[in-house]
């Protein structure tokens, strides 16, 4: 006899076939189609096979993965959250909440007294000025893909990296702030560690920072990133510090 339906075909092939269909159109229209095809997008071997397909399996995660659904739907989410994050848009995307002195300035690396960053890929740099010069964005969740309810859930870990120098000939200072907010911007976890002064005579190279934010109180639905600084001998013109290659990336939990 031969097969009518598509229904008909063995488990495996359909969850061979149906895994090579993009992620919305599994949840969005073959979820619906029949009881069958709704069991077979809700099976952990499906989203298994999408992500060996897509080189985010490793053997070592096997163990640890404990939803391999929301675990693909993370991966397929994740990129820089931060916008012009390496100064190649001027400002577009940042608000300057302090803009002192001689104001900010975008330079190209490595700059005078200045080093390369190890990144290849980055080519300028945001640089503060003799008064205070901090920038911040503002990170909507849902905007960006990350759905409230996965965000309270499954809490996925935060990690937040950006990459701060000093000139060699004057000495400055360096500061950071992250913040997980409400939906009425109220804090619930923040990151603001001291601020890095530098010394005159460093040897300008650049450093970075990072963090992981993980088991957050559930509610979280903006990110605000904020850093800057000035320099500490107060010359006119951009002897503060520099700053570039900022990232806020949200994966699965490792």
């Amino acid at each position: 006899r031969a097969m009518t339906t598509i229904c008909e075909l063995p488990e495996d092939v359909l969850v061979e076939l149906l895994s090579l269909l993009p992620a919305r159109v599994l949840l969005g229209t073959c979820r619906l189609v029949c009881r069958q095809w709704r069991f077979v997008v809700d099976l952990a071997t499906l989203w298994k096979r999408k992500c060996q397909r897509e080189g985010f399996f490793t053997h070592d995660l096997d163990r640890s993965v404990s939803d391999w659904k929301i675990f693909y739907i993370l991966c397929i989410l994740k990129r820089n959250l931060i916008k012009n994050p390496c100064a190649e848009e001027k400002f577009k995307h940042w608000k300057l909440d302090k803009n002192d002195g001689d104001r900010w300035k975008v330079e190209t690396l490595p700059g005078a007294h200045g080093t390369n960053l190890p990144n290849p890929n980055v080519h300028k740099y945001f640089v503060t000025s003799f008064g205070p010069c901090l920038k911040s964005q503002l990170i909507a969740l849902q905007k960006e893909g990350y759905w409230n309810q996965l965000m309270d859930e499954k809490r996925p870990e935060i990690v937040v990296k950006d990459w701060y120098a000093a000139r060699f000939d004057c000495g400055c200072r360096y500061e950071l702030t992250v913040r997980l907010l409400s939906e009425d911007y109220i804090v619930l976890e923040e990151f603001h560690p001291e601020p890095v002064v530098i010394e005159q005579w460093s040897d300008a190279q650049w450093r970075e920072i990072t963090h992981t934010f993980q088991n957050y109180p559930p509610g979280v639905r903006y990110i605000w990133f904020q850093h800057g600084g000035q320099d500490t001998q107060f010359w006119a013109g951009w002897y503060g510090i520099r700053v570039t290659n900022s990232s806020i990336t949200i994966g699965p939990q490792t």
